[in-house]
């Protein structure tokens, strides 16, 4: 019973070895073919690896500065907030955006005369774009995992590279300081156009004002409220004592004809003045609501007056300094490695890629060989 079982399962357990054999034995008739092949690759490929240019990539790490730098309300804010040195997300990409821009790859390719350098003729019709393509495919932004940005820009002459990204990010940092200034540019002419239509109204209020003061006769609402109050109170005190003697000199008889004659001259006298304050007092009550209203309004608008000239003078004076838009974490140094062509990796790659391919070959040659082709494409 065992030795049947076993005379059974042999053939099963020898037929994978078998065929393992079968490719061995394949592969060993064609070894030549695929050494050879291998060897052919190799050469070649060291030829080409040979052949290949070196380039050499110089590289620059910088963070992003927030906004919050140029921004006068925030920077002499009495409100104890700290503006934050590193910018977000939106900084990150507003500077992405830059150095991508059309703008940017333009000044690369003047500043560095990339027609000739990377040999494009720049008569041709799609010159911009081919010297754009080149470029951008030796030059790349990143943001790295600590969320600043890396430069990096590849050339044949290391010196040249590094040269090329300083240029490329001081480019990024102007362009970001251009955004701003173009902002704060906005903000400063809503200030001056702001500030000029107030100093107009408040000479209008003056003029208004000094009209109206000289009209009812109003020059100090308190004091003289109380001045002309006083006096009016004064004054027919004055008036009814006045008469009061003139009624008893009269009632004294003839020889008190000159004290009457006196106190009649002298309340005639009162009488009058007590008309003239009672007069200024009127006026004075009827404009003391309209000169108190445009006094306020004066007085309001010369104060907001003076707070967007504040305002104004400190967008100026930020305007008028340097903010760069970039701090910078890595100088370009001059490398003194290349970045490629990494020549033994790539003969080793062409190598095994033509060991398997001749593997392949050879062994669905060998499996197909006595295939009729003919017949198979006939449908026989």
């Amino acid at each position: 019973m065992t030795n049947r079982e076993g005379q059974g399962e042999s053939p099963l357990a020898e037929k994978p070895a078998a065929n393992l054999l079968d490719v061995l034995r394949t592969l060993f008739r064609w070894k030549k073919v695929i050494i050879g092949a291998c060897i052919l690759a190799g050469v070649g490929s060291s030829i080409i690896a040979l052949v290949l240019p070196v380039y050499y990539k110089a590289g620059t790490v910088f963070y992003a500065l927030s906004p919050d730098q140029a921004n006068p309300e925030l920077l002499f804010s009495d409100a104890g907030y700290v503006p934050q040195l590193y910018g977000n997300e939106n900084d990150i990409d507003r500077l992405l955006t830059i150095s991508e821009s059309h703008d940017l790859v333009s000044f690369m390719v003047d500043s560095f005369d990339l027609y000739e350098h990377y040999n494009i003729d720049p008569n041709s019709p799609k010159s911009p774009l081919y010297v754009s393509r080149k470029f951008n495919g030796l030059y790349d932004v990143t943001k790295t995992k600590r969320d600043a940005l890396e430069l990096t820009i590849e050339d044949k002459d290391p010196q040249r590279a590094a040269d090329m990204a300083r240029a490329a990010r001081e480019r990024i940092n102007s362009l970001g300081q251009s955004l701003i200034k173009t902002a704060q540019e906005k903000t400063i002419a809503t200030y001056t156009a702001n500030v000029a239509a107030q100093e107009v109204q408040l000479r209008i209020l003056s003029d208004t004002l000094e009209r109206l003061r000289t009209h009812y006769g109003i020059y100090n609402t308190e004091s003289q409220s109380d001045g002309l109050s006083g006096l009016l109170s004064f004054t027919e005190s004055q008036l009814a004592g006045h008469r009061a003697k003139y009624t008893a000199y009269q009632t004294k008889g003839p020889r008190f004809r000159d004290s009457v004659a006196v106190y009649e001259v002298k309340i005639a006298g009162l009488e009058d003045e007590l008309v003239q304050v009672q007069t200024k007092l009127q006026r004075f009550n009827e404009g003391l609501g309209r000169v108190f209203n445009y006094t306020r309004q004066y007085q309001e608008l010369n104060t907001n007056l003076s707070k967007e000239k504040e305002k104004l003078k400190k967008y100026q004076a930020i305007y008028e300094s340097t903010t760069p838009s970039i701090v910078l974490v890595e100088e370009a140094a001059v490398p003194v490695v290349k970045s490629r062509p990494a020549r033994m990796i790539l003969v080793l790659v062409s190598v095994v890629l033509t060991f398997v391919a001749t593997v392949l070959g050879v062994l669905l040659f060998e499996a197909y060989k006595g295939v009729d082709w003919r017949a198979v494409y006939e449908g026989r």
